[in-house]
Parts: structure tokens; C-alpha cells; sequence
């Protein structure tokens, strides 16, 4: 069964072209992991500088399993440091 992960990420102040730089070489990332399966990205409308992301992955244990690997390698830093305040994020799965 798959799942979705629904991530909130606010940018500081000034810094959102560079928070969706950053998104975009995550995405990169993801692209070629075991279980991705996609990501569509949407702007708040109320907040600009916040930016939603869906993404799907095969299974849980999928998208742990790229998370683990990313923070070993630091591809999350850059994203990270563009943050004005935490990231919020939910899994997902379709009842039924």
C-alpha cells in the first residue's frame, strides 16, 4: 500500500527561491530511491514563503529508509538551513 508524506517547509525571510533550489536538489535525490514514486509541490497562497509537498513512496519503510540515508549524507543541511521555523511533516495512507 502506498504512502504520502505531506511536508510544510517556511522559508526565512527573502529565501524562498532559495528554499525551492534546495526542494528541487532534494527532489533530485529522491528521484532514483528504491519506492519513490512521485512529489507535487504547492505554494501557500496566504504565506508565499511556505511551500507543501506531497510525496509518494511504495511503502514506509521506503521513505525511512531514504530519509536515513539522506541525513548520513548531509542532503538535507542546505534545505534545513533555509528554514525560518521547523518543518512540519505527516505520513499518510488511503483508508480502505
Amino acid at each position: 500500500m502506498t504512502i504520502k508524506t505531506i511536508i510544510e517547509l517556511q522559508a526565512k525571510p527573502g529565501r524562498r527561491e532559495e528554499l525551492i533550489q534546495a526542494s528541487n536538489d532534494v527532489l533530485a535525490s529522491m528521484k532514483n530511491a528504491p519506492g519513490f514514486i512521485g512529489v507535487t509541490r504547492y505554494e501557500i497562497i496566504d504565506n508565499p514563503d511556505s511551500l507543501i509537498e506531497i510525496a509518494e513512496w511504495e511503502t514506509p519503510e521506503a521513505r525511512q529508509h531514504w530519509l536515513e540515508q539522506s541525513m548520513k549524507t548531509g542532503a538535507l543541511n542546505r534545505l534545513t538551513l533555509l528554514l525560518g521555523a521547523p518543518f512540519k511533516a505527516i505520513t499518510v495512507k488511503k483508508l480502505g
